[in-house]
């Protein structure tokens, strides 16, 4: 188990900025607008010395009052909960806020090591000017700039020293995992269905469509096999998307979706196929992707109507029937018993090599039915073998290449 530092703070102070500055990747959606991260987004951050996780946080909003705002507070003091070092950041430009004094009431309720991480000073000439308002909260400070990697690295040696240890890097575990990306249009249940099977709420659930917007990796470890789900952001028609943010959301998501080993894409069993739905089909096929169709919602339909529709979704997806569907409930949990074993199912067909003598048996069985010529010649098979796996791959001799 490594050891965990968790970032909190205040909406907008920059905490995912500093959260990608840490790992050393783009993997939290930062932006100008507050409250832009909403689920915990879990890291490795590798030191010659050792390795630890780190996890950032939504905005908190103690008094919040909105659905999401509770959400996100709830997850962050899950994560502070494990906590061996938290990261109270706050913005140096802005000042101590009320808010910045809530956050850090709660830190010393909680009794947990915390450093506190004055954000947003560019240089050590504005350190005295803007650090003097925060000395009075009482945790030990240092003053950063995420934006401009301004004493990044002093922070990193300051977090080495205060953890009470160091793990091995996880990275070797993490390949062997298998990697499954659930993908579909907004609120079709994707964030439900991850924790099912993680067994405690992990992502943030709710009916306003887009709550998901970073894409979160969640390791789990099930029958001795480990799994890493990866939500995405609810994936709309282009035309539909006029907030900027999304946008950035959805092309990370698609990126995301690249890495995965098996993807379940989702579509919500009262309305059916959707052009959009066809559309996310034609590309996980365009990129070679193992995929599932997870038909969900089927409890909010009648059993004539679901016969119904399940003859409705075979004749919409008969231009690749070859590909699994299982229909499934988040509410009533039906048919989500059945749907580790598909992927199992899909995953070891995935890596399935065919002896080249069968192929070649089959080739000749081609033979026996010749094409017409072609420009007065005609195509003949000398050979065919097997080359890759996952997607499969073949190699055909012939006179005419």
């Amino acid at each position: 188990m490594l050891p965990l530092v968790v970032i909190l703070g205040r909406p907008n102070v920059g905490k995912s900025t500093l959260f990608n500055r840490l790992i050393r990747e783009d993997k939290a959606l930062t932006h100008d607008r507050p409250g832009v991260t909403r689920d915990n987004i879990y890291g490795e951050v590798k030191h010659e010395q050792g390795v630890f996780s780190l996890v950032d946080t939504g905005g908190l909003i103690l008094e919040g009052e909105e659905e999401l705002e509770k959400e996100v507070l709830a997850q962050a003091e899950d994560a502070l909960e494990e906590a061996d070092l938290v990261l109270f950041v706050v913005d140096g430009k802005d000042g101590l806020t009320p808010a910045d004094k809530e956050v850090a009431n709660l830190l010393r309720q909680s009794g947990k090591n915390t450093l506190l991480v004055v954000n947003k000073v560019d240089g050590l000439e504005q350190e005295g000017v803007l650090l003097a308002d925060f000395y009075g909260l009482g945790f030990p400070l240092i003053a950063v700039s995420a934006a401009h990697r301004y004493n990044v690295s002093n922070l990193l040696e300051e977090i080495i020293q205060r953890l009470p240890f160091l793990g091995e890097s996880e990275e070797k575990k993490e390949e062997e995992g298998l990697k499954l990306c659930v993908l579909g249009r907004p609120n079709v249940g994707k964030s439900s269905l991850i924790n099912y099977f993680v067994g405690r709420k992990k992502q943030i659930v709710s009916s306003i469509p887009g709550t998901t917007r970073d894409c979160v990796d969640i390791k789990i470890e099930k029958d001795e096999q480990i799994y890493i789900f990866v939500d995405t952001p609810g994936i709309r028609r282009r035309t539909s998307i006029e907030d900027k943010l999304e946008r950035f959301s959805v092309l990370k998501a698609l990126k995301t979706i690249k890495r995965a080993n098996v993807v379940l894409l989702l579509i919500d069993a009262l309305e059916g196929v959707c052009h959009q739905d066809k559309k996310l089909i034609s590309f996980l096929e365009r990129e070679s992707i193992p995929f599932i169709v997870v038909v969900n919602k089927i409890d909010l339909l009648e059993e004539y109507e679901l016969k119904q529709r399940k003859e409705e979704i075979a004749y919409e997806l008969r231009f690749c029937n070859y590909v699994p569907v299982i229909y499934t409930s988040n509410v009533t949990k039906a048919g989500l018993g059945g749907l580790l074993p598909l992927v199992h199912k899909l995953w070891s067909k995935c890596g399935t090599r065919i002896p080249t003598s069968h192929l070649n048996k089959l080739l000749r069985e081609v033979h026996r039915h010749q094409p017409p010529l072609g420009k007065g010649r005609r195509l003949k098979f000398y050979y065919v073998t097997q080359t890759g796996t996952n997607p499969p791959e073949f190699v055909f001799f012939v006179n005419e290449p």
